[in-house]
């Protein structure tokens, strides 16, 4: 911008609040879809005028539901909702323009204690990605729409732009990364060999590294297996810690190469490192 910088959240308005109203009504209609039909079913096999009338009230509240859900979820869009942060001027910015969809604030650059970009993985892959703005008086929080390019910036990136730019004010810039770690077992957890694939290992070394590493497994008979190979059982690992050592052993892999090395070392040689 000809002021300063801005970090843009919701490129559109428009284009945000029809999202929002949209999910609004297909929220409730999902969740009312199979109750009305049934209701519906009953009323077109009994004939009944009781049974109609019980179909009307059901339509009835779910276009009621449908109403409440849009009104609320358009207010809290409209009071919350940040669409821009804009740090004035640029070089050395002394200002912060919040934009909400409705209102603009500005603060003191003084005010502003540090920043904090968040970013939400699961399996290494990112969920969501948000701006943490945290004042003398409250903590804005700043998240790109989906459609918004800054959803697919990397948050390094960002977290190095930001610290650049407001260095010279000596406003502190983080970054934080939080890992999903709530998976169902065992039916989110990793077999043998999917947890090999990652690792980069024979699928024989999974149970020692896995032992070594400190990886939670489980060990259970699948349902076909329990009706027709009962003493079949199957073992399943802990995608969090699962993932976390694949980082380490592509840490150690590149470690070596960098050191010299010529290949990659084997499973054996990277468990050793970290037995020592």
């Amino acid at each position: 911008m000809t002021d300063g910088w801005r970090l843009l959240f919701v490129p559109s308005r428009v284009r945000q609040l029809a999202f929002d109203f949209g999910a609004s009504i297909v929220v409730p209609a999902v969740v009312a879809a199979p109750l009305l039909l049934g209701v519906l079913l009953g009323a077109v096999i009994s004939g009944s005028s009781l049974a109609w009338g019980v179909l009307w009230v059901f339509l009835a509240l779910t276009v009621v539901g449908m109403i409440l859900l849009i009104v609320a979820v358009v207010c809290v869009t409209v009071s919350t909702t940040v669409r821009w942060v804009e740090f004035r001027p640029r070089g050395t910015p002394a200002q912060v323009v919040i934009a909400r969809f409705l209102r603009s604030s500005t603060m003191a650059m003084a005010d502003l204690q540090r920043v904090v970009v968040i970013e939400r993985l699961s399996l290494g892959q990112r969920q969501s990605i948000k701006v943490m703005l945290h004042t003398r008086d409250e903590t804005v929080e700043c998240e790109p729409a989906t459609f918004a390019p800054l959803s697919r910036v990397d948050a390094q990136a960002l977290t190095s732009w930001l610290t650049e730019q407001l260095a010279p004010a000596q406003v502190a810039v983080e970054r934080r990364t939080d890992v999903k770690r709530d998976f169902v077992r065992p039916d989110e957890w990793w077999t043998p060999s999917h947890t090999a694939e990652l690792w980069r290992v024979p699928i024989g070394e999974v149970d020692g590294i896995a032992a070594r590493r400190r990886v939670e497994s489980h060990g259970y008979t699948p349902r076909a297996s329990a009706m027709y190979s009962p003493g079949t059982s199957v073992t399943v690992y802990d995608p969090g810690r699962a993932y976390e050592v694949a980082e380490e052993l592509r840490a150690e892999r590149a470690a070596r190469q960098a050191a010299g090395g010529t290949a990659a070392p084997g499973p054996d040689e990277d468990d050793a490192t970290d037995s020592r």
